[in-house]
């Protein structure tokens, strides 16, 4: 990646943060942000196994899902993920689709390595890790960082433990060794311990298998029933996710005989 296009992307990074609130350092609270500047945000459990997010644009409406299978720190880095795309890439109608390989950067895709780069941007910002070191870290120059020091990091701006040691490694904080050191520091203590060890968030190296869809979506849902474009289970399977049943809606329904046809749910493939 060029240097010309690093700075593009931070330049996007920073527009995107800028309209973010923030806490000392970090983001409070990525998910409510989407929600704020208007993107559709779905998140909802696939398991473990299931791809980790995607991104599209639908007409006017940039569509964004993670999974919540995965550790909350992960799932808010694939948010960032997408909201790259979102700013970088979305500009006809093809998704972005993401799994392991890509937001790793095993793929090696170009546009992979750039939302990944924005999400690094979005999530520790340069100059917010030096005022975090300056003001939090002391003796970082004399002692070098410990994994309790991690631990606070990963706090403060919302990231795991992985994200933290590589940005701080891009960002020249500590070198190759350094980075094993703290790696097997993590191992040996365990990232659960170490945030507890600090009072951090613990929340961070669990799943949520949160379900959080609009509610526009039951005004979608509801409407493709009615004009017989979803069969009743999908209905039934999407009013789940709302903690509603048939009966609540029942006034707005116009019921069809049953037939055999079975076309894709308006959600994207959520009863899969």
């Amino acid at each position: 990646m060029l240097g010309s296009r690093k700075r593009e992307i931070r330049i996007q990074a920073d527009s995107f943060r800028e309209k973010c609130k923030i806490s000392r350092y970090g983001i409070i609270d990525l998910f409510k942000e989407c929600d704020r500047i208007g993107y559709k945000l779905l998140r909802y459990p696939l398991g473990e196994n299931g791809d980790l997010g995607f991104a599209l644009k639908k007409d006017d409406d940039i569509v964004i899902f993670i999974n919540t299978s995965i550790r909350l720190s992960r799932e808010i880095f694939t948010l960032a993920h997408e909201i790259g795309h979102a700013m970088l890439h979305l500009n006809g109608e093809q998704p972005f689709i993401d799994n392991n390989a890509t937001i790793a950067g095993g793929s090696g895709d170009e546009k992979e390595q750039e939302a990944n780069y924005f999400a690094a941007c979005l999530l520790m910002p340069s100059d917010e890790i030096e005022r975090f070191i300056d003001l939090e870290l002391p003796d970082f120059e004399k002692n070098g960082l410990s994994g309790m020091d991690i631990a606070r990091i990963m706090s403060e701006f919302n990231v795991s433990y992985d994200v933290a040691l590589n940005r701080l490694e891009y960002l020249g904080k500590i070198d190759g060794q350094q980075k094993t050191q703290l790696e097997t520091e993590r191992t040996e203590k365990r990232v659960g311990n170490l945030l507890k060890s600090i009072g951090g968030n613990s929340r961070l190296n669990i799943a949520g298998n949160e379900i959080a869809i609009p509610y526009e979506y039951i005004d979608y849902v509801i409407y493709n029933y009615n004009h017989n474009a979803i069969p009743r289970e999908t209905l039934e399977k999407v009013l789940e996710c709302y903690q509603l049943t048939i009966e609540d809606i029942s006034d707005r329904l116009v019921e069809f005989p049953e037939e055999d046809d079975d076309l894709d749910d308006l959600i994207g493939g959520l009863e899969d």
